[in-house]
């Protein structure tokens, strides 16, 4: 027995831990225990030696020096101020009203404010919970399908963990080693991506069942103007004038510039343009611009600024993650002030959740130290790579595997522990495959994304049925859910088809032919001896010393 132990002690502690978290308890303390319990076994057959555990403690206080999980709680503390402020109140009504002429309308609202509460928040709860709270009800009292209704506010609301500056792909850069600035810009395109690929589902809904998502009746239409009409064509003028004036700029960037810099400056060019119109219209009362063109124009500003101020500044290297989501969170408070929401409740409110989400990060995060330390230590690594590299199919075989682990294990686990456990093994074995990480990590991160959908543990199914009215029944989510979840399978396999959509928005680093490195010395003239100083010279004070 003690022969067969010391033989298979990695497999056994990773089977043990697989075992406990299925059993329910705690991740952080499975996580923890197993470590500690396997590393005195270990101990005590001889493949450890005791001062394996004295290494714990700097393993611990290196977790706590980490500034690059300082993001965690800015980012949290800056979706949760704007969960409070109104703004996702405002954005889906002006929305709503933008697309409520047509089919689906309220399903495009839902999807698009999903995304830019993304791109603000980077916090699901948050973005599930305010949509489920004032889009579901409308969407049902005008006639949507409950499963189309629920699945679009689920779905939508995962958007977080895939647009910057999501959660995860900080935790995610952590474990990989990577930048979380180059994981910013790797998951850029691919989030909106997927953004206009559940848009595209919802317009097929709407053209094969047109009864599952209806147009607003003309009623629900509130941002009319007195002759009746919507409107809605001195704002296109205006989207087009805008679009134009971002094309015109990014023109002007010298060639070679990263993509995601030209679309991140063309869109805020675009943005101030329309902001300046509107401003002039309406304090000079020209009346060249709708209502609704107007309300759209002042309702976006505020968060695309914020996006600007927080994913701008990092994607043009002004400022680093962390930093970002200092001044994310600041601008958040602001706006709150703004809006004359800002007291002492939310505020208190706000920092209990920061630091309740920011203490569960770091707990499985030290759990997660403590059992890879005696992991690693009976050479677990090296089982996982050889189990892995040895895969048919080479670094496809390996990707194909990998991911439908990783999607099996979602139904059970959530994002962060999946980031804390699964990817420190999985990011060696890749890097040994010629697989970029970063890339692997925005892979990992749509995959992972399933796991706020899965039935019947989805978290961002329990928070949607937390505010559902009582005639949506569970069921209902659950059915909604799997579309959209179809669709993020979809996403992983046209990240792993066109790698390029990842790739294309990180700098490029020049190659270099090792060949053609030519390496110049002096000239040496050997023919004429040097001689040694005299004592007189060496030991004489410089001029001016005194």
């Amino acid at each position: 027995m003690t022969g067969f132990l010391a033989a298979n002690m990695a497999p056994i502690i990773f089977a043990s831990m697989i075992v406990f978290l299925l059993l329910g308890f705690p991740v952080a303390f499975a996580l923890a225990a197993n470590g500690i319990v396997f590393g005195l076994i270990g101990i005590e057959l001889g493949l450890l030696g005791p001062q394996l555990f004295r290494a714990l403690p700097d393993r611990i206080f290196g977790v706590m020096a980490n500034e690059t999980l300082l993001a965690v709680p800015f980012f949290t503390f800056m979706g949760l101020i704007l969960e409070r402020s109104g703004m996702a109140e405002d954005l889906l009504d002006t929305i709503g009203q933008l697309f409520g002429p047509i089919r689906g309308g309220l399903a495009y609202a839902v999807i698009v404010v999903g995304a830019m509460l993304a791109a603000t928040t980077g916090v699901v709860a948050a973005s599930v919970i305010s949509m489920g709270l004032i889009s579901l009800p409308i969407m049902l009292r005008y006639g949507y399908d409950k499963r189309l209704a629920s699945g679009a506010i689920a779905a939508s609301g995962t958007l977080a963990q895939i647009i910057p500056p999501s959660l995860v792909l900080i935790v995610m850069a952590d474990q990989l080693g990577k930048s979380v600035g180059d994981m910013y810009k790797g998951a850029f395109i691919p989030g909106f991506i997927l953004t206009g690929l559940y848009v595209g589902y919802v317009v097929l809904v709407a053209f094969v069942r047109p009864k599952w998502a209806p147009a607003l009746p003309i009623e629900a239409r509130t941002f009319r103007e007195p002759n009746g009409k919507t409107g809605g064509a001195s704002l296109l003028v205006l989207a087009a004038i805008s679009v134009a004036a971002g094309i015109v700029f990014g023109k002007t960037r010298p060639e070679g510039a990263p993509l995601d810099e030209a679309i991140i400056l063309s869109m805020m060019a675009g943005i101030a343009v329309s902001f300046i119109i509107a401003s002039i219209n309406r304090f000079l009362k020209l009346g060249l611009l709708s209502t609704m063109a107007e309300k759209v124009t002042f309702v976006l500003i505020p968060p695309l600024g914020l996006i600007f101020l927080v994913l701008g500044t990092i994607f043009l290297g002004i400022a680093t993650p962390t930093e970002g989501g200092a001044m994310g969170a600041t601008g958040a408070l602001l706006m709150a002030m703004a809006r004359k929401r800002l007291d002492g409740k939310l505020l208190r409110q706000a920092m209990d959740s920061t630091a309740r989400l920011t203490t569960f990060v770091v707990f499985i995060l030290i759990g997660a130290r403590v059992f890879s330390l005696t992991f690693y230590g009976v050479d677990g690594h090296v089982w996982v790579e050889h189990l892995l590299v040895d895969l048919p199919g080479g670094k496809y075989g390996f990707l194909i595997v990998v991911n439908l682990l990783v999607f099996v294990l979602a139904f059970f686990l959530d994002y962060f522990e999946l980031s804390f456990i699964i990817v420190p093994l999985l990011g060696p074995v890749a890097d040994k495959l010629g697989i970029d990480l970063i890339w692997f990590g925005v892979l990992l991160a749509v995959n992972m994304q399933t796991s706020f959908l899965h039935p019947p543990f989805g978290f961002s199914l329990f928070f949607l049925r937390s505010v559902a009215p009582a005639s949506v029944k569970t069921s209902d989510i659950y059915w909604g859910a799997i579309p959209f979840v179809c669709v993020q399978i979809l996403m992983v396999a046209l990240i792993i088809l066109f790698p390029q959509m990842v790739t294309m928005g990180l700098d490029k680093i020049e190659a270099v032919d090792i060949d053609s490195v030519e390496i110049v010395l002096p000239e040496i003239d050997y023919d004429t001896p040097s001689e040694p100083p005299s004592l007189e010279d060496a030991t004489a004070e410089p001029e001016g010393a005194r």
